[in-house]
Formats: structure tokens, C-alpha cells, sequence
């Protein structure tokens, strides 16, 4: 019974029919590399940024140039090395927030899916409950109440997309616990716990990639809004959504470049993720139907 859990289809063919030739796959790629300059610009930040994001290095409303490749803000700090280095901020946000929720809403889902009764009931109904909230508005009124903080914001993101972790995973263990080699492995005696662990999560892996990334790109546009609203960071940390709404004002007045460079960053990133899970889920499917 040890290798029950091959009946699902391994991750690692998974990639290697993304890189193939293949619907999804001209998404999947672009998605990834938009993805992995993001990531290498925030790893890389104290190496390739011209200046402190924090210092006022030159007069204000700069239109971009050589010297300052995107300009400088309204109070003459440079905003190419602010989008540098907010790039490290909301990485963080987002990656700790879908963590979070992950390691909440997957056991909750795999628990309620597999056992059922009252505890399945119980649960389903407070998921239910938070999911019909509208996520934005949620997490601006848990950001309020911690504060405002990187880490603050992360939590009430996670608190926000537990119920599609544990929707999804509930659904697709309700399916995986119906197949005859789960009966098989009950007949055989073999502990509920180790039924969910060993022969139903690995299962559960394409649908949890799947919603990671789709999550991570939603948990994106929710960090830059409660930045935008001042419930993320303080300044003058650099922040994409702060800087956003900090240079607003001005675009009235032509001074595009103060909302162009961060909103068209948190559009990027977004992007690159939602691609991503797009082209997975377009490959789960196709193989489905094989």
C-alpha cells in the first residue's frame, strides 16, 4: 500500500509538458520570466540600486533621464531604486501571506473532505461565511486592527484566502476519497492520518500549485491596495502601492512618471503569476482529458 499515491501524476512531468511544445506554454514561459526578474531584482537590490530608496538624492518632479532612470518623486528621492527595493517588500508580503493561508487552509480542507459530519459542516460553514466578504474589504478591517506593517498586512492577507485553499482542497478530497484504493487502504487498516498524509495530499499537488500561484497574483493587487491606503507600511519604506497613491496628485499636472513606474510594476508581477497558473491549469486540464 505504500504506493498508493502514484495514482496521481507526478509534478515533475507536469513542468517538463509546460516547456514542451504545447498549449500554455509560450504563457507559461513569459509568466516565468517576468517572475524571475522581479525575484532576481529584489535579491539583488543593495547591488544593482543607484541610490538609498529612503535619501532625498535630488530636486523634486524629475522627469526620467539617465541619471535618474525613472525620475524622482515629490520630494526628490529616485523611483527606479524605490521599485527596486519595494520589489523586496511585496515579494515578501504576498510569499508569507500565501504561506500562511496555505498552511491554514490546506489541513482545514484535507480534515474536513476526509472526515466529513459535523466537523465537515462546521467548517464549510465558517469558510462560507468569510468567503462572502468581499476579500479587499476584509483585509483592509483586519489591517486596521493589527496595524500597519509588512508583516500585519501578510496576516490579514492569509486570513483572507484561507477559505480558497480549504474550498479547493475540500472539493478535490471529497473526489480522491471516493476511489477504490482509498477503500483498499481503509480494509487494510492503515490509520486515517496516514491515509490523508501519504495517499490523498500528494494528490492534492496540482491543485495546490495551481491555486498558489493564481493566489500569490491576487494577494499582489490586495498588497498594493492596502499599501495604497496607507495599511501596509510607513514611510519612507519603499512601497509600490504607496508610492502609487503618493504621486496621484501630481498626475493631473503631467507628472506621469510618479504613478506609471508602480502601478505598471504591481500590473507586471501580477501578471507574470497569473500566467503561470493559467498555463498549469490549461495543462492539468488537457491532461485530464487524455
Amino acid at each position: 500500500m505504500e504506493n498508493l499515491s502514484l495514482f496521481s501524476r507526478p509534478l515533475k512531468p507536469l513542468f517538463k509538458q509546460v516547456f514542451e511544445k504545447a498549449p500554455g506554454r509560450l504563457m507559461f514561459l513569459t509568466g516565468l520570466l517576468i517572475v524571475l526578474v522581479f525575484v532576481a531584482m529584489a535579491i539583488l537590490a543593495p547591488l544593482i540600486s543607484p541610490y538609498d530608496p529612503t535619501d532625498i538624492v535630488d530636486d523634486p518632479f524629475l522627469p526620467p533621464s539617465p541619471k535618474h532612470l525613472m525620475g524622482t518623486n515629490r520630494i526628490g528621492q529616485d523611483i527606479f531604486s524605490r521599485i527596486i527595493w519595494g520589489s523586496r517588500i511585496i515579494l515578501y508580503v504576498v510569499f508569507l501571506a500565501t504561506v500562511l493561508s496555505m498552511a491554514m487552509g490546506i489541513p482545514l480542507g484535507l480534515l474536513s473532505g476526509y472526515i466529513g459530519g459535523k466537523l465537515d459542516r462546521a467548517l464549510s460553514m465558517v469558510m462560507d461565511s468569510m468567503y462572502s466578504f468581499p476579500a479587499l474589504i476584509l483585509a483592509i478591517a483586519i489591517a486596521a486592527v493589527l496595524g500597519p506593517s509588512p508583516t500585519n498586512t501578510a496576516i490579514a492577507i492569509a486570513f483572507v484566502y484561507v477559505p480558497t485553499y480549504f474550498r479547493m482542497i475540500r472539493g478535490q478530497t471529497l473526489s480522491i476519497k471516493a476511489q477504490l484504493y482509498i477503500d483498499a487502504a481503509r480494509a487494510l487498516g492503515i490509520p486515517n492520518g496516514r491515509i490523508m498524509v501519504k495517499h490523498i495530499l500528494p494528490n492534492l499537488g496540482h491543485t495546490i500549485l495551481v491555486v498558489f500561484t493564481l493566489s500569490v497574483a491576487d494577494a499582489i493587487l490586495t498588497e498594493a491596495g492596502l499599501s495604497y491606503i496607507g495599511l501596509s507600511v510607513t514611510p519612507p519604506t519603499p512601497d509600490w502601492g504607496y508610492d502609487l497613491r503618493a504621486g496621484q496628485p501630481f498626475l493631473i499636472d503631467g507628472m506621469w512618471w510618479l504613478v506609471f513606474f508602480p502601478g505598471i510594476s504591481v500590473m507586471l508581477l501580477a501578471m507574470g503569476f497569473a500566467l503561470i497558473g493559467e498555463a498549469l491549469s490549461e495543462r492539468i486540464s488537457l491532461a485530464q482529458t487524455r
